[in-house]
């Protein structure tokens, strides 16, 4: 193996497998592919000069060429990356395939990569290193071979680049191992006291040859050449590769990679050894978490006297605890690579630490190691080695017995870490944290007081950045990592809590502190300007002691020191100028420090490091080489402060976890121990995600930046998700909702009642009682907890809505988030969806008074939100309830004339409880028996359908809440529906008139004539005369609740703004009455209509809607009052009876009285208003004003007249059907009939009672009134049984039956007229006559009582008529039976001729 160790020369052999490129072998600028723009060029630019000089060398004694060297380090450097970055993304290309087990998923054949015949290619790689000639691959699949010939161009084609990638692997192995070998040989010292740059430089080389050696193992490198090789050779008549057997031998030697890193690398051992036990105070240091915080290492005071504001106790010490991550990844690695170095005594404890507290070890990115296998694989066999060597030779030499002892100690901890490792990481790594989490937070506060003190202890920052930095990575590559135990085959998962609030600080922490350094960047790098011209004249200083004069420096090493001393005193002075417009560029100082290192560093040269320090010392100040390196150090902090920053505050690598980042900020953010102000911190993470991206592989700065764009959306996502959970808390029952409840009545009753049963020591104590708490509930200590919970949430909301105020624009690429506006969409949308939530429970509505007062609670929570925002929130959600209440443009909001097709686009809160009112109140689909009570003035429910019940939604209350939360446009949504729903009832109507109008005329003429047999005869003739009924009860429906509606916008109207209500109010009194009206007139009649003040809101309203279709257009309309006289023939009365609880009957056939009274006036309105226009066409424009005015103000006398004349004609008509067919058989439907003419009478103002009287007895009403409201309780009476039912109080307008059941008294009528149907019609209109003589003042008062309440439509409270007690009518008063047929057996007057009774 050794020879297969030797360094291979191929300068004169093309590596390349394609002739058309071939590469320099020897040189940096073979790498020109893998290196950055800016690199690439300086590397070409030296090649140059290199080449055009005679020899190929500079001219001096080695210096520049040591010079050039430490460039290369960094290059090879910056080239391992680029070859890890191809890899990395041949393994994304083929899905991470298992090249170790031969384990390969179908994406894998599928990538194009490889040709898609797994058993061929799977056995190329498992036979590895035979030839495949060797293998007869023609019996294991003959069919795939003959395809791979056909194919092999195409299959070469996608190989090739991954063949360059194991050349160029194999090229870097030989180079770097050459680099390192001289590096490792002529730098006499690499101690990180003494020559710490050069040490990390070549401790990164180190650790990236290892890197990418292992990382290699994780691409399928055997099936990549042995694939390649044969396709070379199908398709070249089987003639190998020219690379193939230097590949093969390449591959072969890492297979597995650290068995050839461990001899490759043997000849540095003992120098990486050195190295390890130089760091190793450091790592010991950085361990101790207790003298961190007790020393105060990373405070910028001192610990033990706070007074003292700089701390100087371990300056030098605090400053190298910047590169212990470094440190912590050398021992890893260099451990495993160079196991004999474990055999150091101090080895030990060093490898100890740091394997105690890790469990993988980065390569790169994301992809790992585990660290204890590899430990136990390839560490514990060599140790082993050792310890049977040593115990051989005990007995020869002394110093075997301190081997074997130590290397038994290694075995130990080698077989034990593991175990401590899966225990105790993340417990070591969490103290770690929150020692972290408070050094950062003290030193955020500190300098935010003193910042001029930023600039001194700059240093000491960035150390407490790069731990942080490193305990944050170190939680997102453990997480989620599964671990074997070194004694169990069993794999068991990493114990990470993704709960950890100290990521959290720590991020914050991180991000506050880089954000006070940009702040101050000004004065730090004016300190180091300072610091670095004082550096100036120490370094003269020294330069001119005896001991340096002494020593005869070599001109070139002279002139680079005289070089530096006048670069430094050149820096410009901060004094009195602007520092940041400053510019200095100190790269070439820093160039000359590193030629002065690396010759003063070598052990070819004359004047060694030694040399200096020994020239120095003497000054009893510090050395040339310390002052030098300090001012390297310094220089960084003018012109690379924010690299530096960037190097050890960045957290870049967080993209390649940012999966578990977004988790981790899901659990912890909203936690217990959350803190609102550290969102600013998880997103801005996201700007340096892509700078993860590397430059040679292109989709990758496209996909990163794609991917940090979507995180940011997560997290704002998760944000603003949190923001809605915490207004959600607080508008709930449980939050502000227990403060805003109240006692109803009946709960108050209900504590009355059972306060009074309870004893009262057990009130001690905040009980239940009758399902309620008792008031002060919450002050008791058992309940304190949601109060606490009420004041953490307010506290964390306002804090919230605060830092997303203040939180600059999160930049990634070209994306630029603005939290505020996120913000504001957020509460606004929220508030939509509750809304729109709200306005439904279980399908049923949510009543309004409630929908009010869970918007009220939720604007209190907004405008707790909105005092700690510069932004209009209350604006914001009044525009959402304007949107949800208008339906439509919100264009076109004040334009009066709408257009035609309106887009539905807005509204849709409005169009919900329209909807729902439309069809669950007006058109009652679900079948709930929706009753109108205009006793209460609400519509109820008879049957329990759903979840709700009418009255509940329909109060005036109700629908005044409706009108304050939806505003006019809600009430004109809900009025149009209505119109429409209407108008489509009223079409039916017209309909059903022109429909049935022969039928119609010749009922009218024998109604008129008296012919009862061709009235009944024509009247059942006409189709559909129930449902019609039904129409116009669905239409009455509708104007009630209209009317509802308009009392309820009157009454919020007054209440808001009383001023316009008052003033509409009285310009409709004093509006002229003309036909026909002004636009300008009929919009305020419109309007004053709405809100409930116009005198008569029934007929109006039905004048509209006729007006807008088009109806009672032609003369069938004046067939309606006997149309409507018909309805009294239908089958419905039978089934209905009247309730004095609601005012109206069981099947809400009043509401036919209210539409019959609207349709006929608003017809006739319409009917007139159009022959007036017919009329008013057809004269000459001659006419006086004069003369039109006195027609107008006839027309309008007219249209009164028509309507009350109209009217007229149906109450006659419909009393004649009503008492024409009354029989004995049956009696029930007659009261139905009167009381409704009775109502009918009460709410048009065109009809007055005494009309009603005319036809049918005053006696048979108060009859009826008197026994519903004085002996019948609140339930209808509709019995089956006409001698218990109210019907039964007509008995006396039958002759026979008051003949054979009743004495007379008083005049009498003969039995002989009673079968005669005209007897009541003549008898009853004299007969009213002879009453309307003999009292004049009653009917007068009467009259004028129904005139006073015309405007309103107000209703009496004790009955239908107001009647009292005094008065006394031709019933008994001393009958109190529940059965009206005593009582009725007493009358003093007859069935028609009664008398007045005093």
């Amino acid at each position: 193996m050794a020879k297969s160790r030797q360094f291979y020369s191929f300068q004169d052999e093309s590596l390349s497998p394609s002739s058309a490129r071939s590469r320099e072998w020897e040189g940096p600028s073979r790498w020109t592919e893998y290196l950055g723009p800016e690199m690439a060029a300086s590397v070409s630019s030296r090649s140059s000069k290199q080449m055009s000089s005679s020899d190929g060398h500079v001219q001096s004694s080695g210096g520049s060429t040591k010079a050039l060297n430490i460039q290369w380090v960094v290059q090879m450097i910056e080239v391992a990356e680029g070859l890890m970055a191809k890899m990395y993304r041949l393994n994304q290309i083929l899905e991470y395939p298992d090249p170790i087990g031969h384990v390969f998923s179908e994406a894998f054949w599928k990538a194009g990569v490889f040709p898609n015949h797994p058993r061929i290619c799977t056995l190329l790689s498992k036979k590895f290193p035979e030839h495949f000639s060797k293998l007869q691959l023609e019996r294991i699949d003959k069919f795939s071979l003959d395809s791979l010939h056909d194919g092999a161009e195409l299959h070469l084609q996608s190989l090739e680049p991954w063949i360059q990638l194991l050349l160029d692997l194999m090229a870097f192995r030989e180079q770097a191992l050459r680099l390192i070998l001289d590096l490792s040989s002529t730098v006499i010292t690499l101690l990180p006291h003494q020559n710490s740059l050069i040490l990390h430089a070549f401790m990164d080389l180190f650790c990236a040859f290892v890197r990418v050696n292992l990382f290699a193992e994780k691409i399928p490198r055997k099936m990549l050449l042995q694939v390649y090789n044969l396709l070379h050779a199908l398709s070249r008549n089987d003639r190998d590769c020219d690379f193939y057997h230097r590949l093969v031998q390449f591959i072969d030697s890492y297979d597995p990679p650290l068995k050839g890193l461990q001899e490759d690398l043997n000849f540095v051992s003992p120098r990486i050894g050195e190295v390890l036990e130089a760091v190793g105070p450091s790592i010991f240091l950085s361990a101790d978490t207790r003298k961190l915080r007790n020393e105060g290492f990373l405070s910028p005071y001192h610990p033990r006297f706070p007074d003292i504001l700089t701390n100087s106790a371990h300056p030098m010490r605090a400053q190298d605890l910047a590169n212990v991550t470094s440190y912590r990844e050398w021992v890893l690695l260099g451990y495993l690579v160079c196991p004999d170095e474990l055999l150091r005594v101090t080895s030990i404890d060093i490898a100890l630490v740091v394997l105690k507290e890790n469990l993988v070890v980065t390569l790169f990115r994301d992809e790992y190691i585990l660290l204890h296998e590899d430990y136990q694989l390839y560490v514990l066999p060599r140790v082993l080695e050792s310890k049977k060597m040593a115990k051989s030779g005990r007995t020869k030499q002394k110093e075997a017995d301190l081997e074997y002892s130590v290397a038994k100690q290694v075995e130990k901890m080698i077989s034990e870490v593991h175990e401590q490792a899966l225990q105790l990481c993340d417990t070591i790594h969490r103290e770690r944290r929150i020692l972290l989490k408070q050094e950062i937070g003290r030193m955020v506060l500190f300098f935010t007081d003193q910042p001029s003190l930023l600039a001194p202890n700059i240093q000491m920052v960035f150390s407490t950045l790069a731990l942080a930095q490193s305990e944050v990575l170190w939680y997102f590559q453990h997480a989620g990592i599964a671990s074997s135990r070194s004694k169990a085959a069993r794999v068991i998962p990493v114990d990470i809590d993704p709960n950890d609030p100290t990521i959290g600080f720590l991020l914050d922490g991180m991000d506050r502190l880089c954000c006070l350094v940009r702040k101050y960047i000004a004065a730090a790098r004016g300190y180091a300007l300072s610091y670095l011209s004082s550096s100036a004249g120490r370094i003269r200083y020294l330069m001119g002691t005896p001991g340096i004069v002494a020593l005869d420096l070599d001109p070139t090493l002279k002139g680079l020191f005289q070089h530096i001393v006048q670069q430094l005193e050149n820096v410009p002075k901060p004094q009195g100028e602007n520092i940041s417009a400053i510019t200095c560029d100190l790269s070439e100082f820093r160039k000359d420090w590193l030629s002065i290192l690396m010759i003063v560093t070598s052990s070819r040269s004359s004047i060694n490091i030694r040399h200096l320090e020994k020239a120095t010392v003497s000054t009893g100040k510090e050395g040339l080489l310390s002052e030098g390196n300090a001012a390297y150090n310094w220089s960084r902090c003018v012109d690379e402060l924010e690299s530096q920053l960037s190097k050890h505050g960045s957290l870049k690598k967080l993209y390649f976890y940012h999966q578990h980042l977004t988790t981790v900020f899901r659990n912890t953010m909203f936690g217990p121990e959350g803190r609102p102000q550290h969102c600013c911190a998880w997103l801005s993470v996201a700007s340096s995600f892509p700078e993860c991206a590397s430059l040679i592989i292109p989709e990758e700065v496209t996909k990163f930046g794609r991917d940090a764009v979507l995180y940011v959306e997560s997290l704002i996502e998760s944000i603003m998700g949190g923001l809605e959970g915490l207004i959600n808390i607080l508008d709930s029952e449980g939050g502000f909702g227990a403060l805003e409840s109240q006692l109803l009545p009946e709960q108050a009753a209900a504590y009355l009642n059972n306060a009074s049963r309870i004893s009262a020591p057990s009130m001690k104590s905040p009980r239940v009682v009758g399902g309620f708490t008792l008031p002060g509930h919450e002050s008791y200590p058992e309940n304190n907890k949601s109060i606490k919970m009420l004041e953490a949430a307010i506290q964390r909301l306002t804090n919230l809505c605060s830092i997303l105020n203040d939180m600059e624009p999160i930049c990634v690429i070209n994306h630029v988030f603005v939290l505020r506006e996120y913000m504001r969409e957020c509460i606004l949308g929220n508030f939509k969806r509750r809304f729109l939530t709200a306005l439904q429970t279980d399908n049923d509505l949510q009543r309004p008074s409630v929908l009010e007062s869970l918007i009220r609670r939720h604007m209190s929570i907004v405008h707790l939100a909105e005092q700690h925002v510069s932004m209009d929130l209350t604006q914001g959600i009044r525009e959402i309830l304007l949107t949800e209440a208008f339906s439509g443009p919100v264009s076109s909001l004040h334009l009066f004339e709408k257009p035609a097709e309106q887009q539905q686009n807005t509204g849709s809160a409005v169009e919900i409880v329209c909807n729902w009112y439309m069809d669950n109140i007006i058109k009652d689909v679900s079948g709930a028996g929706i009753l109108f009570a205009p006793r209460h003035k609400y519509f109820k429910s008879t049957r329990p359908v759903g979840g709700y019940f009418a009255e509940s939604v329909t109060d005036l209350k109700e629908l005044q809440a409706f009108v304050r939360v939806f505003g006019s446009y809600g009430v004109d949504r809900l009025d149009r529906m209505m119109k429409v729903h209407t108008a489509a009832l009223v079409n039916c109507i017209e309909t059903s008139l022109r429909s049935n109008r022969e039928l119609i005329e010749t009922a009218a003429a024998s109604m008129h004539s008296g012919d009862r047999v061709e009235r009944d005869a024509s009247v059942r003739q006409i189709v559909d005369l129930d449902t019609v009924i039904g129409f116009c009860t669905e239409a009455g429906q509708a104007l009630a609740f209209d009317e509802l509606l308009a009392e309820a916008s009157g009454a919020v109207l007054e209440d808001n703004a009383s001023l316009i209500h008052s003033m509409i109010s009285g310009i409709v009194e004093h509006i002229p009455e003309e036909i026909p009206e002004k636009k300008e007139i009929r919009r305020i009649k419109g309007v004053a209509n709405g809100i409930g003040v116009a005198g008569d809101h029934d007929s109006e309203w039905v004048r509209l809607i006729l007006e807008e279709v088009g109806g009672a257009n032609d003369n069938s309309w004046s067939l309606l009052p006997y149309f409507f006289a018909s309805f009294m023939t239908s089958n419905a009365w039978n089934t209905t009876g009247f309730n004095i609880e609601t005012g109206g009957f069981s099947n809400n056939i009043h509401c036919l009285a209210r539409c019959i009274s609207a349709v006929i006036a608003g017809s006739e309105y319409v009917r007139l208003q159009r022959e007036y226009q017919q009329q008013h066409g057809s004269l000459s424009n001659g006419h006086h004003s004069s003369e039109n005015l006195d027609s107008e103000f006839q027309s309008r006398v007219t249209a009164e007249a028509s309507i009350k004349s109209a009217m007229l004609l149906f109450v006659k008509f419909a009393a004649s059907i009503v008492l024409d067919s009354w029989s004995e058989a049956n009696r029930s439907h007659l009261v139905a009939k009167l009381i409704f003419l009775d109502q009918l009478c009460e709410i048009s103002p065109y009809l007055p009672r005494s009309s009603l009287e005319s036809h049918v007895p005053y006696t048979i009403f108060r009859s009826i009134y008197t026994q519903y409201y004085s002996n019948t309780p609140s339930t209808p009476l509709s019995a089956a049984s006409p001698y218990h039912s109210p019907s039964v109080s007509l008995i006396h307008a039958s002759p026979s039956m008051k003949n054979s059941t009743t004495p007379q008294r008083g005049s009498g009528s003969g039995s002989s007229a009673a079968a005669d149907s005209g007897y009541f019609k003549g008898s009853s209109s004299s007969l009213y006559s002879q009453e309307h003589l003999n009292e004049p003042e009653t009917g007068n008062s009467r009259s004028n009582d129904n005139n006073n309440n015309k405007q309103r439509g107000s209703s009496r409270r004790s009955g239908p008529l107001d009647y009292s007690s005094s008065h006394k009518g031709g019933s008994g008063s001393n009958s109190t039976g529940p059965s009206p047929l005593p009582r009725f057996a007493v009358s003093r007057s007859g069935p028609i001729s009664y008398k007045q009774h005093n």
